[in-house]
């Protein structure tokens, strides 16, 4: 999809409103990480830490072998808060994450967000956040807060 094409897709999307969000509503997402995915990754942020590219010298680290970037696998967070659980129209406003395992090439992770507070004077919503992997076990544990931004009418 060209700039302009996806710029038009986001001008025609519906901005989620507080009052529709309700609290133990959830949402995810699922991606299996590709040798490609760190690759673009490393090339994006410049992190090309060899835990993540160099299999030999990884091997001899605790974890045994080459991980993702555990901030890549935070953005499977951020994708289902800004596309789908607040959605289109969300504000970051903080996210605490604890890291619980390495995830692995080809591990497919699945990022869930769940809504379990909102104040209403603010309008600022605290979601769990959590990634698991293709075994059911937690990769990520966290929380985040956030607003939806209003449209001037």
């Amino acid at each position: 999809m060209d700039i302009l094409s996806l710029r038009r897709c986001i001008l025609t999307l519906k901005i989620a409103k507080y009052s529709d969000i309700k609290l133990g509503d959830t949402a995810e997402v699922s991606h299996t990480f590709t040798e490609q995915d760190i690759q673009t990754f490393g090339d994006l942020s410049g992190d090309y830490n060899p835990l993540h590219f160099d299999e030999e010298w990884s091997k001899q680290t605790m974890f045994g072998g080459r991980i993702a970037h555990g901030i890549l696998t935070a953005a499977l967070v951020s994708n289902v808060i800004g596309m789908k659980l607040p959605g289109t129209g969300t504000i970051y406003l903080s996210q605490q994450m604890r890291f619980m395992r390495p995830v692995r090439i080809n591990d497919t992770i699945t990022a869930k967000v769940e809504v379990v507070a909102k104040d209403d004077e603010k309008e600022r919503i605290t979601l769990r956040t959590e990634c698991t992997n293709q075994d059911g076990k937690t990769v990520l544990d966290g929380e985040a807060l956030v607003t939806i931004m209003r449209l001037d009418q």
